[in-house]
């Protein structure tokens, strides 16, 4: 089944014509599944903000309000988005609930994002 697939900047194969050498890649695909959904969090600037404050310290929910000059509810908002994709956990000391990274890995990943956006300055 031939088709012409060129873009208009000539980026784009002239025929559709799959590799058979492309064996076992669709297999691939199932180690990314599900992956988008944390892009997807991290995609809200608000959200890498506070990954990114909790990265330096362990702070309360009252902490992260006052540094990004949001109310409470709109705080408590996205750390359940954090919580429930398991980015962030928290542990309640009396009335004040204290907020952590639930691991490093989004650190890093963070991380490589700074020096890939730097790169392009």
């Amino acid at each position: 089944m031939e088709r012409n697939h060129t873009g208009p900047n000539g980026d784009i194969c002239d025929s559709f014509c799959p590799s058979h050498d492309t064996a076992g890649l669709k297999d691939k695909l199932l180690e990314v599944a599900g992956l988008s959904e944390i892009f997807k969090v991290l995609g809200d600037e608000t959200r890498t903000k506070i990954l990114y404050l909790l990265a330096h310290r362990e702070l309360c929910v009252c902490d992260i309000a006052d540094l990004l000059d949001m109310s409470l509810p709109a705080v408590s908002h996205h750390l359940r988005l954090l919580k429930a994709m398991r980015l962030v956990k928290y542990r309640r000391e009396g009335k004040v609930v204290y907020y952590s990274l639930d691991d490093h890995h989004i650190v890093n990943l963070i991380r490589e994002a700074q020096e890939h956006f730097a790169e392009g300055r």
